[in-house]
């Protein structure tokens, strides 16, 4: 047999992700609009309220809900956005992600809907749909004997697709799933294909809704640090190639990095993590054009977990030195851990700062970062559409 193998032609003894890419360095992606609602209100000026002022965490918010502080989406009117038709067959996910997606696009979108698409990130979908549907096939006298018009609601792209069709995009539309990492996966598949000309626009964030089974989950884990409240939201950004956007848009700022990479937690410890996260982040802003010593703002993603958050601090140390406060911006305070939505509400508050004018002197971007219980990391570089 002839040919090379994997390891003989690999560039490098380092891992992929460490290598360098042949992709030019700064390639730009316009923020144009957002859909976001979470504990703060809807739209990202809320969160930055909040977060100057977060108020106390909401206890259970039923009998069946642990000892668990919450903070859920605030004053959502799903009717209000969506109308009444067909509102009682949707998943709080598919309502909270079909809401957003509506405003962000203000329920039009310019040019082909062919070229534009949805790219959701999310942990399993909607926990609670699920969590109803199969507790139904044991307590019903049949297992088969459930609701089948509510299945749908139980898939993870059931958002994405449901969406889509209200809206008619029939370009790119994908769901990826990947815990606190999945918003920022979304982001960076959007980028991608943006990037290689697969699609003209495309709405990219990520959605994460409180549930019982959740709820349960976290308390029994006890992954959460015991000041931390557990939370929900969706954040869904309109994307598009730097200097394709039509005339009046406005940019909010532009995407112009998104990496990840992976250390394994047991074989290289909580140290090991920290590193490769470090790594990431120093390379983000390496293929932002950014230098090392940029004041950027960062926003953590794993404050409110305990462990990991430790973990992320120390990463942010070796990669940008000592941040002060006034540069860090932490969404968790104010939203609660919204776990798959994270990314997307940290891109959310960072953009909602810069609008209300609260940047520091000199931050002309901002760095979100994000780490999940299996030793991946990512991070995300965004620039201020007007530093001056």
């Amino acid at each position: 047999m002839t040919g090379t193998t994997l390891l003989e032609a690999a560039p490098s003894a380092r891992p992929a992700d460490e290598r360098e890419h042949t992709e030019p360095s700064v390639l730009p992606i316009d923020i144009l609009g957002h859909g976001v609602f979470s504990a703060a209100g809807h739209g990202t000026a809320p969160i930055a309220a909040a977060l100057a002022r977060p108020e106390p965490a909401a206890g259970a918010p039923g009998e069946d809900w642990p000892e668990l502080a919450v903070r859920p989406v605030v004053d959502f009117d799903p009717q209000a956005v969506l109308g009444r038709k067909g509102l009682s067959r949707l998943s709080r996910t598919d309502q909270l992600v079909m809401a957003a997606c509506t405003l962000a696009t203000d329920g039009t979108v310019a040019g082909s809907t062919a070229r534009t698409g949805i790219v959701l990130g999310t942990t399993v979908g909607s926990s609670g749909a699920q969590e109803v549907f199969f507790r139904d096939t044991f307590v019903q006298e049949r297992p088969y004997l459930v609701n089948p018009s509510a299945f749908p609601g139980t898939l993870m792209n059931s958002a994405a697709g449901k969406t889509a069709i209200r809206l008619g995009f029939t370009g790119v539309n994908a769901t990826v799933s990947g815990g606190p990492l999945a918003a920022l996966h979304a982001l960076r598949y959007a980028r991608t294909a943006l990037v290689n000309g697969h699609a003209d626009r495309l709405l990219a964030g990520g959605v994460e809704e409180l549930s019982t089974a959740a709820a349960w989950s976290w308390l029994q884990s006890g992954a959460l640090r015991p000041e931390s409240a557990l939370g929900e939201g969706c954040g869904v950004f309109v994307l598009e190639r730097e200097g394709t956007r039509g005339e009046g848009r406005s940019v909010l700022g532009q995407l112009l990095a998104c990496e990840s990479g992976h250390a394994d937690p047991v074989v290289d410890g909580p140290l090991g993590v920290a590193a490769r996260l470090a790594a990431v982040v120093r390379r983000a802003l390496r293929r932002s054009g950014l230098p090392a010593d940029e004041p950027v703002a960062v926003a953590p993603g794993a404050a409110a977990r305990r462990g990991w958050s430790a973990v992320e601090r120390r990463a942010l140390r070796e990669a940008l030195g000592a941040v002060p406060a006034e540069r860090t911006v932490r969404t968790d305070t104010a939203l609660g851990e919204t776990y798959g939505a994270s990314v997307a509400l940290q891109l959310a508050a960072v953009l909602g700062r810069w609008q209300a004018g609260q940047a520091a002197p000199g931050e002309r971007a901002a760095v979100l970062t994000a780490v999940g219980p299996d030793g991946s990391v990512g991070a995300a570089v965004i620039a201020r559409p007007d530093p001056r």
